[in-house]
């Protein structure tokens, strides 16, 4: 897995600099969608409790990688990819630890930090910070493309979810070179119960030795 592909999932554009409360502008008729689909999907996340998925992450140049993904609101989040040398991404007590099996080293940033931040939130308000850019409804899918309202050359983020039942399906980052990440979600599970030892800051060097150990 290239080092460009292992850091594009949440942590590679400065769309990341976004605001911990997302929101979309009152443009919301742009691109054929309306206020009533923005509220949709501002009911949506906020109804969103637990969530865990199958990942697949396209990067510019066609490379792939895939994983699994829980997601607990608010607050918690594991990415984990199959690779050996995949990264290790949780989201927890507001921090984003980052794990790099194949450099060994881990490093933190703020969740805040994080494209997909918004997810976290207790609570979604589609207002102000973020202006919608484009928008459209085809194929029974919604989707929606933001960016930072002071900051449009810092990139766009677009969502793509099922319109019925509503269901967040992908999500596409887009950087100011124009170089576009896609990851797509399956075998998507909601409202089930995690361990919170999933979301812990444990460091994984210790953790995996201490599982060879016990072998």
């Amino acid at each position: 897995m290239s080092v460009m592909l292992r850091r594009s999932l949440l942590l590679s554009a400065p769309l990341l600099a976004l605001a911990p409360r997302w929101s979309f502008a009152q443009s919301a008729a742009r691109g054929g969608l309306t206020q009533a689909d923005l509220r949709r999907i501002e009911d949506y996340f906020n109804s969103l409790t637990t969530l865990k998925a199958r990942f697949l992450q396209i990067g510019q140049s066609g490379s792939s990688a895939q994983g699994t993904a829980w997601i607990w609101r608010p607050g918690r989040m594991r990415f984990e990819y199959d690779a050996a040398d995949g990264l290790l991404l949780v989201a927890s007590h507001s921090q984003f630890m980052q794990f790099d099996r194949e450099l060994g080293q881990p490093s933190v940033v703020p969740t805040s930090a994080t494209p997909l931040s918004f997810l976290l939130q207790p609570q979604l308000k589609l207002s102000g910070d973020v202006t919608v850019v484009g928008g459209e409804r085809s194929g029974g899918f919604l989707r929606v493309t933001v960016q930072r309202t002071s900051s449009p050359s810092e990139g766009q983020l677009t969502l793509v979810l099922a319109e019925s039942p509503m269901e967040l399906r992908q999500w596409v980052v887009l950087d100011p070179q124009r170089r576009e990440t896609r990851v797509s979600l399956s075998q998507i599970e909601v409202g089930g119960r995690f361990d919170p030892l999933l979301f812990e800051f444990n460091d994984p060097r210790f953790m995996e030795n201490e599982a060879r150990r016990r072998q």
